[in-house]
């Protein structure tokens, strides 16, 4: 299968490695040249990563590596591709936007899909002539290692896609879980009412935001607690979906004032070194506020 990922960021290179693995040929394409060897060198490391631990040998990964091209070419990215990936920022406009312009290239057969956490895939999808091609495709963070994918069906997407969909997340190694397009989908809307919480919970005083994690992890044998996942995620990835769930669920999903000021701030946990925790080199080191010297 010709795989097409719109976006070499953090998901867009992760669903092109995982989908080169799976012995897909895959272009992935972004407007900026750096951007894409950035890509590609990204995935290069997680690749000999996983060789050095033994996940598979050098032969497989370089075979994946050799499956992807990158480019800044969208007519050559998605001219034969069977499947095409967007996975550009969370904003619906750039999303419909994108996604119009790669159906002028794209095959007439192609299923057409979106990498989206929260927003509507049904709008995003009514850019298209053909919006019974489109589906969600929630990939999560780390996505080489990350199992699931959650998709996500828009009122126009047809049975034919539907089943399209779960047989490429099943060839790919993950497993899906299929969801009608509501706000937030299942994961995010139920990830990030914890998340909101727990804020408040550091908000308020309640506890240390370590503490709180702890609690999560140890009590509810969660992988990684609230706090440090909204780090990992992004405050301003976290902020922007509590803003959508919002203005379509109601207050209950508020952002608190706390998050709005470390966004405002620029701390936007691991990715600029500081959000609630303190972090240096992807470990934490502290919390954001605490004399760390």
């Amino acid at each position: 299968m010709n795989v097409c990922v719109l976006g070499a960021g953090t998901m867009g290179h992760g669903i092109a490695q995982v989908s080169a693995m799976a012995g897909h040929d895959v272009a992935l394409r972004d407007v900026d040249e750096e951007i894409v060897e950035e890509g590609l060198t990204q995935i290069e490391s997680n690749l000999e990563g996983g060789v050095e631990r033994g996940k598979f040998t050098a032969e497989e990964a370089q075979g994946a590596i050799d499956r992807i091209e990158g480019t800044t070419d969208l007519a050559a990215a998605a001219g034969d591709a069977d499947l095409l990936i967007e996975a550009v920022p969370e904003d619906e406009e750039l999303k419909r936007t994108v996604l119009g312009e790669a159906e002028e290239h794209v095959p007439d057969d192609a299923v057409v899909a979106t990498n989206t956490s929260s927003i509507s895939v049904t709008g995003i999808a009514s850019a298209l002539s053909d919006p019974s091609r489109a589906v969600g495709l929630h990939f999560f963070n780390p996505v080489h290692i990350m199992a699931l994918v959650e998709v996500v069906l828009a009122e126009q997407t047809s049975a034919e896609t539907r089943a399209f969909a779960e047989e490429f997340v099943g060839g790919i190694g993950k497993t899906a879980v299929v969801v009608r397009d509501a706000p937030g989908f299942a994961t995010s809307r139920l990830g990030v009412a914890v998340g909101v919480e727990a804020m408040r919970m550091v908000e308020e005083g309640v506890a240390d935001p370590r503490d709180i994690d702890a609690a999560m992890e140890l009590g509810y044998n969660h992988p990684m607690g609230p706090i440090e996942l909204g780090d990992v995620v992004g405050l301003d990835v976290r902020l922007g979906i509590l803003e959508h769930l919002r203005e379509e669920l109601g207050e209950r999903f508020r952002p608190p004032t706390i998050l709005r000021n470390k966004v405002r701030a620029g701390k936007l946990g691991k990715k600029t070194g500081e959000g609630f925790y303190v972090w240096e080199d992807g470990e934490i080191v502290g919390v954001s506020g605490e004399d760390h010297d």
